[in-house]
């Protein structure tokens, strides 16, 4: 390990002695303050430089968010042949221009530099020069105390050794204790709000449950192996943690993913701003929408008095029952007739079919 990273010792010394440098013109160089500040910094500066990663990682867990539908289809039809599988997976990835390693690489480049401090540190604790760091510089980091607790010291550390550094194993576990907890509550917090905020709720894929199951499994990760790492290491891991929470609270807040949570409340923010141009066709289909409306009218209520006196219901009404009421009364005068009534309609039946009179021979 030495062998491969030893260039990268070198690297990390450096930075943390030239921070130290400058700290020092503020606090006590043999302060806590001095030297916590420095690994602070190195926090800072390496995740700055890691944010053109942390734009490509955005945008590759978007593309496998979206590709999700597809890959579950793929292996839905290929179950039985993992060769073919894995051939339509890779043509997926090469058409869509898709890395799936694209949303580890902030991860991948940050470790070497997490290990590297990681070893500066446990050489400091161990007595150990290493990279730039002298005997006179060596010996002020072991004697850095932040809140009662060296630098240099780990949980598991015995008290011997801890009492041989000026501090209690009291103090020491209280302060590993309180910052482990706070990593994993920010890196619980980071990962709930990418689950709840930034994820597209129109599709359900296995990716959410992979989120969801890491969302839990992170701060048990940092429970376990926070108590073995050294108190300079946790301020690294704790400083990058709140780096990330703050960094993705930017980027959901200003370009959230489309169909999430999140970005429902910017196109709100954006509409109530007025800064939201609104679609051409989703425009004309709600002044459609806003015509239709205003010419379905309901009919309006007559008062009592109009609908007895007037108005076109009721003379259509009126009509009606004076016709009923006539073809009534006719039918009443025809069965009141008297029987000469019907005599005379028999002798002029008897006219009507009695003999007729005789042509006149036409004249040729």
């Amino acid at each position: 390990m030495d062998t491969i990273l030893g260039p990268l010792y070198y690297v990390v010394s450096w930075i943390i002695v030239q921070f130290h440098a400058f700290y020092s013109l503020i606090f006590n160089k043999d302060s806590g303050w001095a030297w916590g500040l420095s690994i602070v910094s190195l926090v800072v500066l390496i995740r700055i430089c890691l944010i053109p990663l942390f734009v490509k990682q955005i945008k590759a867990t978007r593309n496998m968010q979206a590709l999700q539908p597809k890959m579950k289809a793929i292996q839905e039809r290929y179950k039985s042949d993992k060769q073919r599988q894995s051939e339509e997976m890779m043509k997926l990835y090469k058409e869509t221009g898709t890395n799936p390693l694209s949303s580890c690489l902030p991860i991948l480049a940050q470790s070497p530099f997490f290990i590297s401090l990681y070893q500066v540190l446990n050489h400091i604790a161990q007595g150990k020069v290493v990279g730039v760091i002298d005997k006179p510089l060596l010996e002020s980091a072991r004697q850095a105390h932040i809140f009662g607790a060296p630098l240099s010291v780990k949980f598991m550390d015995s008290a011997s050794k801890v009492e041989s550094l000026g501090a209690s194993l009291t103090d020491v576990r209280v302060v590993t204790v309180i910052m482990i907890v706070l990593m994993s509550l920010s890196q619980f917090y980071t990962q709930r709000q990418l689950m709840t905020k930034n994820v597209d709720l129109t599709v359900k894929t296995p990716f959410m449950q992979q989120q969801k199951m890491l969302m839990y499994v992170f701060p048990i990760m940092f429970a376990v192996f926070g108590i073995n790492f050294p108190v300079g290491v946790l301020v690294y891991w704790l400083t990058t943690n709140v780096w990330t929470l703050g960094q993705q609270m930017f980027v959901i807040r200003r370009n959230p993913t489309p169909g999430s949570l999140a970005f429902q409340q910017r196109q709100e923010r954006l509409r109530a701003k007025g800064k939201l141009k609104e679609d051409p066709a989703q425009a004309e289909a709600r002044e459609a929408a806003e015509s239709a409306r205003a010419a379905r009218q309901q009919p309006k209520r007559q008062p009592k008095s109009k609908r007895q006196t007037g108005g076109p219901g009721h003379s259509v009404a009126s009509s009606g029952k004076t016709t009923l009421e006539k073809q009534d009364q006719e039918s009443g005068e025809a069965k009141a007739k008297p029987a000469g009534g019907a005599a005379r309609g028999a002798k002029s039946g008897q006219r009507k079919g009695g003999p007729q009179r005789p042509k006149h021979p036409t004249k040729k």
